[in-house]
């Protein structure tokens, strides 16, 4: 006599795998919104699926029940144990600092109280009323420019998103520079892309200098690797080397993160590399409105096996909390005095930039910056200046 299948197991089949196709569906659009697009929702699909055609093979005669049983538990196995290692990459991750080198804007603003814009010790021996220049610039140098502003501006509230001492970002600062809605920027020099831009509209960018930094590259504080050469570093971030032992450090690969295309620390790599083109990035993925998943440039974690770069005044920062350590670049270390006598490979100029502004306060205002009060400031905050101080 023929083995029959049970007229409630069919029954039961035919309700299960419409509700598990509609689980399956709903928990896709959820996992989706709440931003696990790239391995949750292709996980809750495939299980769905999974189960559909394993209830379906229930009612197949022909394969035998320890079988198929087997198969039902490898198969929850497999789904469970991808969850696993999921999770625990992604605790491997973020049991790594996300390393931001940024300042807290607001403790500059000027004439606030308790701001930490430096302060000139005597009267400032220019003073601008309206026009009053509209200033923008890097997150780096907000600040600088925000002291200036405090020596010389009236004395008022300056919010950071809406005044005439704003605080944009490098790549906006140009655009918003480009477009008239700022009188003079301060920033590193321009990308190719912003000059491309400025040279499309007929816009002649004015670049004057007004004190130096150095760009530095930094590690984990356990990295044995102390002192890199210029050129291996190039080689770095083209590509070329990928693990450390190949600059004396442990056998270990290379992570060299990037920052986003246009800004400060990005567009200085770029002059770096002197024309060898950048390897991808590290990327990361960001959840951002309705549950959209964008790949977008890493920010720095403080792997082990990590590479960073930024800027002597940010990296100071992060240098005393102990975590990371400040690389050597061809034997010499960066600090204001190596800046200052350019013995330091990677020292660099910041600029008031200016678009063909007719704003008449704004070129004595730079006359001004380069002056010895102004020096001083520029000192005071924390860069080094390129004139007198006293």
């Amino acid at each position: 006599m023929k083995k029959t299948i049970p007229i409630w197991h069919i029954a039961l089949v035919i309700v299960l795998v419409p509700l598990v196709a509609v689980v399956g569906f709903l928990g896709m659009i959820f996992t989706s919104l709440a931003g696990g697009g790239k391995f949750y929702t292709p996980l809750v699909f495939v299980m769905s699926f999974g189960l559909v055609i394993l209830l379906l093979l229930s009612l197949v005669k022909r394969i035998p029940r320890k079988w198929y049983l087997t198969g039902f538990a490898a198969f929850l196995f497999l789904g469970g144990a991808s969850v696993a290692v999921h999770e625990l990459r992604q605790a491997y991750r973020d049991s790594f600092e996300v390393m931001k080198a940024e300042v807290d804007l607001y403790a500059y603003q000027p004439f606030e109280p308790g701001t930490q814009a430096a302060l000139l010790q005597e009267p400032s021996t220019l003073t601008i009323s309206n026009p009053l220049p509209r200033l923008d610039g890097a997150t780096a140098l907000y600040p600088l420019y925000a002291a200036f502003a405090q020596a010389v501006y009236p004395s008022k509230t300056y919010p950071l998103d809406e005044s005439e001492v704003l605080c944009s970002t490098t790549p906006m600062a140009y655009q918003r520079l480009l477009n008239g809605e700022a009188d003079m920027i301060f920033a590193g020099p321009p990308s190719e892309e912003q000059l491309y831009e400025a040279n499309r509209r007929g816009i002649e960018l004015k670049l004057t200098p007004i004190g130096r930094e150095a760009f530095v590259f930094f590690v984990q504080a356990d990295n044995p690797v102390d002192n890199v050469a210029l050129e291996d570093l190039r080689d770095i971030y083209a590509g070329n080397i990928t693990n450390w032992q190949a600059v004396g450090g442990n056998r270990a690969k290379i992570r060299a993160f990037q920052r986003p295309a246009n800004s400060g620390s990005q567009t200085m790599l770029e002059k770096i590399m002197e024309g060898r083109p950048l390897m991808a990035p590290p990327q990361e993925d960001v959840a951002v409105g309705m549950g959209d998943i964008i790949d977008q440039t890493a920010d720095y974690r403080n792997y082990p096996n990590a590479l960073g770069y930024s800027f002597l005044f940010y990296a100071t920062q992060m240098v005393d909390s102990g975590d990371i350590r400040l690389l050597k670049i061809d034997g010499v270390a960066p600090s204001r005095e190596t800046i200052a006598s350019g013995a330091y490979p990677l020292s660099m100029e910041w600029y008031a930039i200016t678009a063909e502004t007719d704003n008449p306060n704004v070129q004595p205002f730079i006359e001004w910056m380069l002056s010895e009060q102004g020096q001083r400031i520029v000192e005071a905050t924390g860069y080094t200046p390129i004139g007198q101080t006293n």
